[in-house]
């Protein structure tokens, strides 16, 4: 971790020893915690190399003592504040986060509150990516909640709103200063589109032959596209050719057409029942543009059987459309950007505020983006999937090398 890097550094100059709450093995995960799956490793499956996850073997357990690593996998700005965010009782309701149960004081210790324990004279704070991070990796299932401030409508997936994550930094960092932590660094969130989560699947991910081109050609876009255009969305769809083709997406942003189509087809003599399937199925269906995001987890579905559906149109992200959940759209990774500009500015005022150092982890992230990614003693980092030595094989978190650039930092 970062921390520990830095506090190993310091300890050169005087610090002090640093403690974690290290996981009881190399596997991870808890196997007393439904879904609550263990580390991702690279084997081969159907000939291609393919993180996969391990099954956990150890359970959750409770720790005692004291941890100078506060920091909590999935606490979003708001978590870190809660009281009770470490209690057992509250996994199963998912008011509680199965990490700090395991180092939490208390059943009703806050991370802050346990930290303000310390009496520390330094600390780091780098929170606000889970707030819009849920959001992104879902699809954008959730809700942008910007404008609520209001925590018990909010769902695990939703956008925080910047003023409830600038209140709970500054809760934090007053928190903190009230027992003599004047001195600390703070940093701004990286532009979560821009990690291989979300870039390693291309928008064009449908190869085809020329026989499944031709056939899928007349019998979806042949039937559907005129009429989208007499709708005056004929644009929605593309002619299907041999090699890479864009995905077929469900836009839920998109006019719902599926009385219309279904309609149209009846008229031009369409059985009924394929008419209203048709309808139904394709009302929000467009194909995606590079604007739009594929998310990683959605590689392994491309182009699998859709139960219950007929050929030809049982073809997930080639003739039936990817539902919302494999897709961050044009119109979401928009929010997504919004947020996150919104809490950057939050973030640096406060960091100007408390008399904080101030990391620019964004500018980080964009420099780790370009094509050639940097290079720091020889060897290159960049956002590429595996190979750009940055992130992890679940595509968001970083590596231990990934975790030295932002040490530096």
């Amino acid at each position: 971790s970062y921390p520990a890097m830095i506090a190993e550094q310091m300890q050169k100059a005087g610090g002090g020893t640093f403690t974690q709450p290290l996981v009881p093995d190399n596997i991870g995960g808890f196997a007393n915690i439904p879904g609550f799956r263990g580390k991702l490793t690279l084997q081969v499956v159907n000939g291609a190399l393919t993180p996969v996850y391990s099954t956990a073997v150890s359970t959750l357990d409770r720790l005692t003592g004291t941890y100078n690593n506060m920091g909590v996998p999935g606490a979003k700005s708001f978590h870190l504040v809660a009281n009770g965010y470490g209690n057992m009782a509250g996994l199963a309701a998912g008011t509680a986060n199965p990490y700090f149960v395991r180092f939490a004081s208390s059943s009703t210790a806050s991370v802050l509150e346990d930290a303000m324990a310390q009496n520390p004279t330094f600390f780091s704070l780098w929170i606000g990516n889970n707030d819009v991070l849920s959001y992104a990796t879902s699809g954008g299932v959730g809700t942008n909640q910007t404008g609520n401030t209001n925590l018990r409508t909010y769902s695990s997936n939703d956008i925080t709103d910047p003023n409830v994550l600038a209140g709970s930094i500054r809760a934090v960092l007053e928190g903190l200063k009230s027992v003599g932590a004047t001195k600390g660094v703070i940093a701004n969130i990286p532009n979560v589109t821009s990690i291989p989560f979300f870039t390693t699947v291309p928008y064009n991910a449908a190869p085809l032959d020329e026989a499944h081109a031709a056939t899928y050609n007349v019998e979806l876009v042949g039937k559907l596209k005129p009429v989208l255009t007499a709708l005056g969305q004929g644009d929605r769809l593309k002619t299907l050719v041999v090699g890479q083709n864009p995905l077929l997406i469900k836009d839920e942003d998109l006019t719902d057409l599926s009385a219309q189509i279904t309609a149209v087809l009846t008229r031009n003599g369409v059985s009924a029942a394929l008419a209203s399937f048709i309808g139904t199925t394709y009302g929000q269906a467009r194909h995606a543009t590079s604007e739009d995001l594929i998310l990683l987890s959605t590689k392994s579905v491309i182009n699998t059987d859709v139960a219950n559906v007929s050929e030809p149109f049982n073809k997930l992200g080639i003739t039936y459309p990817l539902e919302d959940k494999y897709v961050l759209t044009k119109s979401e990774v928009a929010q997504v950007q919004t947020a996150t500009n919104a809490y950057n500015t939050q973030i640096k005022a406060l960091a100007e505020a408390y008399g904080l150092a101030f990391v620019d982890a964004n500018a980080k992230m964009v420099e780790l983006g370009k094509n050639s990614g940097f290079q720091y003693n020889g060897v290159s980092y960049s956002t590429t999937f595996v190979t750009g030595g940055s992130f992890s094989l679940d595509g968001v978190h970083l590596t231990g090398k990934g975790y030295a650039v932002i040490a530096n930092e």
